[in-house]
């Protein structure tokens, strides 16, 4: 297995910065957020989701993008993904994606799932992420590049069964699962071995990061509350040891890339970190 970085967690890093500090701590990849930085929050301190430095603006032109692959081509690395937010399912700016993953030789894409929040019926929203997903398929396929689908809270791919069901009329060669144990803390947890046996061909790619619930108040009727939050690597809930050996178990050997939002450390000392961390269960 190998390690990369999805940049949305170093957001006070320039390219360059980050493609030095993940060469120093080990990594192989980099998996470049792609997503612009609002004008409201260009002025304010770094943050993941606002004034993110490490982030690529889908807006630039294309001799602008190439500077991302010579910076992490450069520095001895490989752009594993180009990571969008797609959850609005529009196949224009999934196009885009694709095109600029091209551009850029990176080997994926996340593709978006429909969001879930109780208001519109699951049938609804599984049709239209299945007739979206059939499509970004056509694109993977024009493109040479996979368009992998997360498991993640809040959205109709929560579990491994659930993104499974949404990839499982598709091609593995063109189509996958970026599974996600942390998210799958918050909402979805199944055992993880089993998931991952279930994916079986579509299993693309792992994130690591953790969480961990915390009793919150209490309730009206006075039963205890809880909330989720995350929690740094070795003080969530995943199980990091007994995760790596189920991913041995079926013969994963692709990338394990940190999106650890906990803060515990500064984005150069989080890379050393994780790459000490997944080199002792490696």
């Amino acid at each position: 297995m190998k390690l990369s970085v999805f940049t949305v967690v170093t957001p006070d890093l320039n390219p360059e910065e980050l493609v030095k500090a993940a060469r120093e701590a080990g990594l192989d990849g980099v998996e470049w957020r792609f997503k612009e930085v609002p004008a409201e929050a260009a002025g304010e301190q770094t943050s993941f989701w606002g004034n993110n430095l490490c982030s690529i603006d889908p807006s630039l032109s294309d001799a602008e993008m190439l500077k991302y692959k010579e910076i992490t081509e450069g520095g001895g690395l490989e752009i594993v993904s180009i990571t969008p937010y797609l959850n609005d399912l529009n196949l224009d700016a999934t196009e885009h994606v694709f095109h600029t993953a091209r551009l850029l030789g990176a080997q994926m894409i996340r593709i978006g799932v429909a969001p879930y929040d109780g208001s519109k019926p699951y049938p609804e929203l599984y049709e239209a992420t299945a007739r979206y997903i059939k499509e970004a398929e056509r694109m993977a396929k024009q493109y040479g590049v996979k368009g992998v689908i997360e498991t993640h809270h809040r959205t109709i791919s929560p579990s491994a069964s659930l993104a499974h069901r949404l990839v499982s009329a598709c091609d593995p060669d063109h189509i996958g699962v970026l599974f996600d144990p942390g998210n799958m803390v918050h909402e979805g947890y199944e055992h993880f071995r089993m998931g991952i046996e279930l994916l079986g061909p579509y299993l693309a790619h792992v994130h690591i990061k953790n969480a961990r619930w915390v009793q919150d108040g209490r309730r009206e009727d006075g039963t205890a509350n809880w909330r989720s939050e995350w929690a740094p690597m070795r003080e969530g809930i995943v199980n990091f040891e007994s995760l790596l050996q189920d991913l041995k178990s079926v013969g994963y050997d692709g990338y394990l890339g940190i999106e650890d939002f906990s803060e515990q450390y500064d984005s150069k000392e989080l890379l050393k970190q994780f790459g000490q961390f997944m080199r002792e269960g490696m």
